[in-house]
């Protein structure tokens, strides 16, 4: 080894051969660190650079000025690094990407109906539906249908859905009493008496749960005239051996506890009270059309499978002038009933509903005849519909 001009030892050829031969076979066996000689031989080479730079560094006030000008470490230099973390970044955003897009795909494979009803704008449809204002009262009798409503199976959590009913009102607050006044020659105090009664009957006949569960309805028995002895011994009937001529149904809702099971706790109700005239002087009839929406799942069955029951009602209640006519003071008078169940077995007359499910056997049932009713459509009567038997639904 020589010595250069100013004294220092001069590195041989050879000795520079070795250095970069022994650095390259430490950088291939990276993380290892490099070897004492290696480090001796860097340490010499930035001090004498540092040296070299430090005379040529001075500033106006004779003061040195320091100089950074290491050169870049082993393994890693400022732009590999750059360059290594825009990698890590694009490979972080590539899996997130995948992630997305195969959770996306698994999504679709269980749940298709998502991306359908995104594309036929059935979400929409949905959603415009959920969002719209309840329905004002039923003031007067409806001159069409209800707006179609796009299709729609109900669920559990939206047992109304797809159906008109999701506008109307809940329960009891679907039935509005009229204001009264004196008709047909009874007072006015008597008029109101009986629009209270009248919906206190519907209230217990229609949505009271114990009725709905198949049990006697006594609330509803106590408002009716007890000396109409031959309702009274038709309705004792009915509830000890239903039939086809003294069916339950006919007046109250039921349904079997060990068949069916309730959707919730809310009952879809639409209709309208009103008074008239009677027949003959001292009579005033309180008639009602009101329909009922009920929604059901198996006791044992698909438990997800909803499905719904229309049951519309139309009833004529009489109010006489006690110093004119015989009865009971208070109590209502039955005139007429017509009922008018929809989705509703037609061939089984044991007191309770048996509503069609979507899961049910295609070939269930008596085949249904006739052209499709709409359920939904109160602007005919039930008398001019005039649809019996098996008839066929266009909804429910």
């Amino acid at each position: 080894m020589g010595q250069q001009g100013d004294g220092r030892p001069e590195i041989s050829d050879e000795e520079w051969a070795r250095f970069a031969d022994q650095v390259a076979r430490e950088s291939a066996d990276a993380p290892r660190e490099p070897s004492a000689r290696a480090r001796m031989v860097t340490e010499r080479l930035r001090r004498e650079e540092a040296e070299r730079v430090a005379g040529q560094g001075r500033g106006r006030f004779g003061r040195r000025r320091p100089v950074r000008n290491d050169p870049p470490g082993w393994r890693t230099g400022p732009a590999w690094q750059e360059m290594e973390g825009r990698g890590k970044a694009r490979r972080r955003l590539k899996a997130t990407a995948a992630i997305v897009f195969i959770a996306g795909l698994a999504l679709v494979a269980v749940r298709p109906e998502l991306v359908i009803d995104r594309l036929t704008g059935k979400t929409e449809a949905r959603e415009r539906a959920a969002t719209a204002a309840p329905l004002p009262a039923e003031s007067v009798r409806p001159t069409a249908a209800p707006e179609a409503v796009y299709p729609d199976r109900p669920t559990l959590k939206d047992p109304f859905r797809g159906s008109p009913a999701l506008q109307w009102a809940d329960g009891a607050a679907g039935i509005e009493v009229p204001q009264a006044a004196a008709v047909g020659g009874v007072s006015e105090e008597r008029v109101a008496d009986a629009l209270a009664k009248v919906k206190q009957f519907l209230v217990a006949a229609n949505l009271d749960p114990a009725t709905l569960r198949g049990e006697r309805p006594e609330a509803a028995l106590k408002l009716l005239d007890p000396q109409d002895v031959e309702l009274r011994k038709e309705l004792d009937d009915s509830f000890r051996q239903p039939s086809r001529e003294h069916d339950p149904l006919d007046l109250f809702t039921r349904y079997d506890p060990a068949e069916l099971k309730p959707v919730g706790d809310v009952v879809k109700v639409r209709g309208r009270m009103w008074v008239e005239p009677g027949e003959k002087a001292g009579l005033a009839d309180v008639k009602v059309d009101y329909s009922f929406v009920h929604p059901f799942v198996k006791v044992k069955g698909n438990p997800e499978d909803v499905a719904r029951t229309i049951v519309r009602r139309e009833i004529t209640f009489s109010v006489a002038d006690p110093g004119k006519w015989q009865g009971t003071p208070g109590a209502l008078r039955l005139g007429s009933f017509q009922p008018d169940l929809a989705n509703s077995a037609c061939d089984r007359y044991d007191g309770y509903l048996h509503p069609s499910f979507f899961s049910d056997p295609a070939d269930s049932g008596p085949a249904p005849s006739g052209s499709p009713v709409d359920p939904y459509d109160r602007s005919k009567s039930i008398e001019v519909r005039g649809q019996e038997g098996c008839g066929s639904l266009s909804r429910s």
